[in-house]
């Protein structure tokens, strides 16, 4: 290859695009004809044609003249591009293709998406969240039950996750009642336990400060004075 090969291959220069284009343009109603028109008009405005003919688009596309302006006439009614009107610094008035339509709905599609994949599963977990309380109960929950559980879920602003580990120290505890596991609760959120590792952690220590005031118990040689039971109750 020639050094002008290279230096006019160069010159073609390259087209940045969001990759989300490509996997999201099927959702947005958008096929790959459509997909290869927006290319193209977005390598002709980088080249410093702002406002290419359909003869022009076409002629490097396997699309008619006719095929490229119906598919252009769409994209501008759908919304993914407009006509703008410029003007040169001598004041001259010319149309221009603008693409950030295009953008601005790519990005409410995938934000979209995202909300919309937060809540599913936020659904998931707190379905699941349900299961395992029945589970663990060995029954159906009462209604006043499904309501604490919602209210933690919704007032307290508690993860589903955190729930299941306070429902695990309950078990673990032989204190499987809703009193007991909101107890545990209240007892996380005020010394900031936000993550499954930090539950687990604050959970080991609370057993193990149980262990030792056990054998502190065993060990009194006072007869009639014990030293109480710890639990989250009376916390």
């Amino acid at each position: 290859m020639s050094k002008t090969s290279i230096l006019k291959w160069l010159q073609e220069g390259n087209i940045t695009i969001p990759g989300v284009l490509l996997t999201h343009y099927k959702e947005m109603n958008l096929n790959e004809h459509d997909v290869v028109l927006i290319l193209h008009v977005i390598s002709y405005i980088e080249k410093g044609n702002s406002f290419p003919t359909p003869v022009e688009i076409s002629s490097s596309m396997t699309i008619s003249v006719s095929e490229c302006t119906a598919i252009l006439r769409r994209l501008i009614q759908k919304g993914y591009i407009e006509i703008k009107d410029n003007y040169t610094s001598d004041g001259i008035r010319y149309e221009m293709y603008n693409i950030d339509p295009l953008w601005e709905k790519l990005v409410e599609h995938f934000l979209m998406k995202e909300k919309l994949e937060s809540a599913r599963i936020s659904q998931q977990s707190e379905t699941d969240l349900y299961t395992c309380f029945e589970q663990e109960f060995g029954r159906p929950l009462s209604p006043f039950e499904c309501e604490t559980l919602a209210l933690w879920m919704d007032d307290d602003r508690h993860d589903p996750h955190i729930i299941k580990a306070a429902l695990r120290e309950a078990v673990i505890s032989g204190k499987l009642n809703f009193r007991y596991i909101d107890r545990i609760l209240f007892e996380w959120k005020k010394n900031g336990i936000k993550t499954i590792e930090q539950a687990k952690s604050y959970g080991k220590k609370f057993r193990q400060n149980q262990q030792q005031r056990g054998k502190l118990n065993e060990a009194s040689e006072q007869p009639g004075k014990t030293i109480p039971f710890y639990n989250w109750l009376e916390q």
